[in-house]
């Protein structure tokens, strides 16, 4: 990926906003992609649309480009995401979150729907991400752009601890639990096994999906300010042979936790 392309892609959505451009991104992740509709004065870009952007195939992922104001602030959210299982290379499912970079996006927002890992936690469960563990190929893999960073960027903090602050904050507040943990990111497309789900436990893992480590990396080397949300949807299949994962009812649980998961987003970047 070239960096004349990525520009290509971030001066056509720029052309959008006719005022203040966004300090915020946010990526939604299967079934949760009902956030952009609570966006105000929202306009869809068509991922066909936009140059060199791919197109997303996973369920529960549209493939729109929402740009508008949350929080009072104007943001970008991608309604759907680009995943490695998908055929897609590392370049073109991290190519968005360059394009945001280069449009001056300073604070990224991810979310996914996860399996529970951690045995304590339970479908619905809103866990915020504190640290992961990369199973998938590295996206920095391959020549350093040096236009967005350092050739080895730091992840120690690749999930910056203030915005976590904020959002425990704001989620009491609102009277909304939230679980921490550490996201395990493995390539897909099939779900993991018992052997898979106990090993991920022994690692440290408390979730397990796969997609957002890769747009993580490339937003820490970008140096933008990340804050990461699963949504519990399914339990392990550890102790239960008969537990069988379902892309659908991933999608349905996703569903239910949306509204819970706008109102902290919205709580959280207004106060940016």
């Amino acid at each position: 990926m070239t960096i004349d392309r990525i520009d290509e892609s971030a001066q056509f959505v720029s052309a959008f906003f006719e005022d203040e451009m966004p300090k915020t991104a946010i990526i939604l992740g299967s079934g949760l992609s009902a956030l952009a509709d609570q966006i105000e004065d929202r306009i869809a870009i068509p991922y066909s649309r936009i140059p060199h952007f791919a197109q997303s195939t996973a369920e529960g992922h549209k493939s729109n480009l929402i740009i508008g104001k949350l929080g009072g602030k104007a943001v970008i959210a991608m309604q759907g995401r680009f995943h490695y299982y998908e055929g897609y290379s590392m370049d073109q499912v991290t190519l968005p979150v360059r394009m945001m970079a280069r449009m001056g996006v300073k604070y990224l927002f991810v979310s996914n729907a996860a399996g529970a890992v951690n045995p304590d936690f339970k479908v619905g469960d809103m866990m915020v991400i504190t640290d992961h563990i990369n199973l998938m190929p590295n996206p920095l893999i391959g020549p350093n752009m040096k236009e967005f960073g350092p050739r080895f960027p730091d992840m120690t903090t690749a999930y910056s601890p203030r915005l976590r602050r904020i959002a425990q904050t704001e989620a009491d507040k609102l009277g909304i639990t939230l679980r921490q943990g550490v996201y395990v990111a493995g390539t897909g497309p099939t779900y993991e096994t018992p052997a898979e789900y106990r090993m991920y436990r022994i690692l440290g893992g408390d979730a397990a999906g796969m997609s957002t480590v890769p747009e993580v990396i490339v937003a820490r080397h970008c140096s933008m300010e990340v804050f990461g949300m699963s949504i519990i949807t399914n339990q392990s299949n550890e102790l239960d042979e008969n537990t069988f994962n379902d892309s659908s009812d991933v999608v349905i649980q996703a569903n239910h936790a949306t509204e819970k998961m706008t109102s902290l987003f919205r709580s959280i970047i207004s106060n940016l």
